[in-house]
């Protein structure tokens, strides 16, 4: 086995923050390295270190000293910006997970109770067979918990993806809508109000618009997000798995989307409102964001919110 690094006591951990810079309340720090935790805490002041002199652009060198007026109430009161961000997305992701599920589930259910099991309803690209085994693994550890499906296990042959449906996460709805035919996604996704309009598109991106819905992409994002959230795992300043931005952007109220393509939290955001004003258009969902980050992120002095992906003011 490699060396490891060497635990440290609180006390010792106290010393190592301040010997770097920080200014550190002793009885705040304590409470919070110990039902926190330092190594979970580091990944929020990692912003307030130091860069190295004559640093590169492209691959930026972070010292261990702290920059100056750096204080542990500050990283305090970024962690628990990040706690409540993450039970705001968690809280929308739901909606949306919920809503994905019953407009899938309308669109097979129409085709036949069981069509969710016919290869031929998807592309020849999806693992329609691996998928398929996924979801009777899912509905094996379901039977000790779901009325639903231990009764139509006791009754019934199969089951009507209806039933199905609720064993299913967001990865395996994300997966499924991947492997929707063409004309299938778009009556998805232009029910949730994502008209695209293919003519504002240069060549390139309107072939990959007509071989697959940009929805598909964001899907595969949104499960990320919403698994980071799940877990408990530090949001604010990550990168996701990219998502294409060009057919989106021509819709106006997401013009403000990355060009290209969007990998940071702002883009999520915004696509997340957008679907939510669609499907339940009196939700406070954005107005409750919006006054999380200008009350308790953007008032912080060493925070941008360009570090989410927001657009330069």
């Amino acid at each position: 086995m490699g060396n490891l690094k060497r635990a440290t006591t609180f006390a010792e951990q106290l010393a190592i923050l301040r010997e770097r810079g920080m200014e550190v309340d002793e009885q705040l720090a304590e409470q919070w390295l110990k039902n926190v935790s330092y190594y979970r805490l580091s990944g929020y002041w990692y912003g307030n270190r130091m860069l190295e002199p004559n640093y590169s652009p492209k691959n930026p060198k972070r010292l261990d000293t702290f920059k100056p007026g750096t204080t542990f109430e500050e990283i305090v009161k970024l962690y628990e910006f990040d706690r409540k961000l993450r039970t705001l997305i968690h809280d929308g992701m739901e909606r949306i997970e919920v809503t994905l599920r019953a407009r899938i589930g309308e669109l097979l259910i129409h085709k036949g109770p069981l069509s969710y099991q016919d290869p031929n309803l998807f592309r020849e690209s999806f693992d329609h067979e691996s998928w398929l085994k996924t979801t009777r693994g899912r509905v094996e550890r379901a039977k000790q918990r779901s009325a639903a499906i231990k009764h139509y296990d006791e009754h019934y042959d199969d089951y009507p993806f209806w039933v199905l449906a609720d064993v299913l996460d967001f990865s395996d709805l994300s997966q499924l809508y991947d492997g929707l035919l063409l004309e299938d996604q778009r009556f998805i996704s232009e029910g949730l109000g994502l008209k695209v309009n293919p003519e504002k598109l240069m060549s390139s991106t309107k072939k990959s618009y007509y071989r697959q819905d940009p929805l598909a992409r964001w899907c595969e994002q949104f499960t990320v997000v919403r698994n980071t959230c799940a877990h408990h795992s530090r949001l604010w300043n990550r990168h996701f798995t990219p998502a294409s931005t060009n057919a989106f952007r021509t819709i106006p109220s997401l013009d403000s989307l990355p060009r290209s393509q969007s990998e940071r939290l702002y883009g999520t955001l915004l696509m997340m409102a957008f679907i939510l004003k669609s499907v339940s258009p009196g939700s406070s969902w954005i107005k409750k964001v919006i006054s999380l980050v200008e009350n308790e992120f953007s008032v912080s002095p060493r925070r941008n919110t360009v570090e989410m992906g927001f657009p330069e003011i």
